[in-house]
């Protein structure tokens, strides 16, 4: 009799301890499981931005900082060009395009017939600086000078005041939004074939730092913290004032004539996580990052135009 009590005594701790291991077995599978939709409710909320490099360290900074002080809120920034971006946006790919150019007609006519209507807001202004070596001699040119050199009609520094040394190009690619400004605005036609075309403003200047003959093009926040380098003055004509783009009012009054707004594109009216975002990055806040990060903020004409823009 005792000895059946025993054994039935075993069964039931068996059986408990089947049960407890059942139950933690339940358990470990309803945290693996509410992790995993944790995990996609954050893919899902997650603000994807892609695009422009010169965009690409403000952005992130703007990010992180954004993170910080909203725990819960997930933001992704990666870059690849402002064409990326733009191709991002118009295919649903990203929710913020970075563009350090305005989106060509192709493009919004390439959204709207898929049904992306791009809205444009403008988060800071560069002064796109030419760079070269800091021990080049030339520190002053004039735009058709910049020109010239890039579309490689000047090639040797001493047709420009310079040495007596081949004028080494370093540029960018052709998806970069800075490129296309390039050629729009300054080069008014190609770049020359010999330019060295890098995938981004920091491997541009340590190029140039490396390289006595060279002379590039990068945004300001760029030629702000280098060393090796320097940032040519810039006048609109020949007998005008050459100007640096390190100087706030140069930029902001258009007195320094290669200045820019930078970009970022959204489709319509943004939802509520990207707007805050936004909103974040042209408060005070964001507009200090901006200054920070060695950029320009962004003046009244601009915000206004940002109100327009985004229905405010």
């Amino acid at each position: 009799m005792l000895h059946d009590q025993v054994i039935l005594l075993k069964k039931v701790k068996k059986s408990q301890k089947e049960e407890m291991k059942m139950k933690k077995i339940k358990s470990t599978l309803l945290i693996m499981l509410f992790i995993s939709m944790t995990s996609i409710s954050n893919a899902q909320d997650m603000i994807q931005i892609k695009g422009s490099d010169t965009l690409i360290n403000l952005v992130q900074k703007l990010a992180e900082v954004y993170m910080q002080e909203n725990p819960g809120k997930y933001i992704s920034v990666s870059g690849g060009g402002s064409g990326t971006g733009v191709a991002g946006l118009i295919n649903s790919k990203c929710d913020i395009a970075d563009a350090s150019r305005l989106m060509k007609d192709k493009e919004i006519k390439q959204a709207q017939a898929l049904g992306v209507e791009p809205k444009r807001v403008v988060i800071a202004i560069d002064g796109l600086s030419i760079i070269s070596n800091k021990n080049n001699p030339v520190k002053e040119l004039t735009v058709d000078q910049v020109g010239k050199i890039f579309r490689g009609e000047v090639k040797n520094w001493n047709e420009i005041g310079g040495l007596n040394k081949p004028i080494t190009l370093y540029g960018r690619q052709s998806n970069s939004g800075t490129f296309d400004f390039m050629v729009s605005e300054i080069l008014k036609g190609d770049h020359a074939s010999t330019m060295n075309r890098m995938n981004g403003n920091s491997q541009i200047v340590e190029a140039i730092e490396q390289d006595s003959s060279g002379i590039g093009y990068v945004g300001v926040g760029y030629a702000k913290e280098a060393t090796g380098i320097t940032v040519i003055r810039i006048a609109t004509k020949a007998g005008g004032k050459y100007v640096s783009p390190l100087v706030f009012e140069n930029v902001i009054t258009g007195e320094y004539p290669i200045s820019r707004p930078l970009n970022q594109y959204v489709n319509g009216a943004p939802k509520k996580n990207v707007r805050d975002f936004i909103d974040f990055e042209l408060g005070i806040k964001g507009q200090q990052i901006v200054e920070e990060m060695g950029f320009f903020p962004i003046p009244q004409e601009y915000k206004d135009f940002n109100k327009q823009s985004l229905g405010n």
